[in-house]
């Protein structure tokens, strides 16, 4: 893809990465992975390995002079780089390696464009900053990100560590008498529930956490929904940043407004 663009964007350029990203996840599916015992019960495979060359080939080829900031290689490239690419190869790595298809890749340069692929349906989610929209392999060209809350449908992360407990605990939450007469709960160990939100396919999610701003698993998904129009911010209802406290991000106001009156006890005006 990145072959036939002259002076790709900064946009192209992280969405050509995602997908190279993403057709190593996909030709690997399956198979028997090699493990890397990372600790706490958390380990990358083969596959992450390979997707992150992958996508640094990309970045590398057509920004050179940038660094990047994998999950699993660390930070490579100049030292003294003004600009960092941050990548997540395989969001939801122990949902791959049990034969569960619910993974994405993750390409943001920080602070700026970024896209969410997902290996198995073929598509891009893609922002530039200022608008975000999806690509599908299938059909081509793109559309428009519209965050919707129809779907009520709510991701919640309920992966270890609960750093806001017993302040925050997610499953607290779904078992918060408000949230089951407005929503219905699912949980998907991915940040592709991220993009799922800026496409209206999700209603909104919520995860615990430090900040999350910088992170190679959520920097993507974060812009994504950002240039959607989405809500973000941390459970503690602050802008998502230094100091920050996990996320919240819904497709609209009104549904920011319920899920924060459930987390922080707040009532909640009509």
């Amino acid at each position: 893809m990145i072959d036939s663009l002259v002076n790709p964007t900064d946009a192209e350029v992280a969405a050509a990465a995602a997908l190279a990203g993403a057709e190593v996840v996909r030709a690997r599916y399956g198979r028997l992975h090699s493990r890397i015992d990372k600790g706490s019960g958390d380990f990358a495979t083969d596959a992450d390995l390979a997707a992150e060359e992958a996508i640094l080939d990309v970045i590398r080829a057509a920004r050179p002079g940038d660094a990047v900031h994998g999950e699993e290689g660390g930070r490579r490239g100049a030292v003294g780089a003004e600009r960092e690419w941050l990548v997540d190869p395989l969001c939801g790595t122990l949902n791959y390696a049990v034969g569960s298809q619910l993974v994405a890749v993750n390409v943001a340069l920080r602070n700026g464009p970024a896209a969410v692929a997902d290996p198995f349906s073929g598509e891009v989610f893609l922002t530039d900053g200022e608008t975000a929209w999806v690509r599908s392999a299938a059909e081509g060209g793109g559309q428009r990100l519209a965050p919707t809350a129809d779907t009520r449908l709510v991701d919640v992360n309920l992966d270890p560590p609960f750093p806001g407990a017993p302040g925050f605990r997610a499953v607290d939450l779904l078992a918060h008498p408000g949230f089951v007469d407005n929503f219905r709960p699912r949980v998907v160990s991915t940040s592709l529930a991220l993009a799922w939100v800026a496409a209206g396919r999700r209603a909104a999610y919520v995860t615990d956490g430090g900040d999350l701003s910088g992170s190679v698993h959520y920097a993507a998904g974060i812009a994504l929904c950002r240039a959607a129009g989405c809500v973000v911010t941390g459970v503690d209802g602050h802008p998502v940043g230094p100091g920050g406290r996990g996320l919240v991000v819904a497709a609209d106001a009104r549904t920011h407004e319920l899920l924060m009156s459930m987390i922080g006890g707040r009532p909640c005006s009509d």
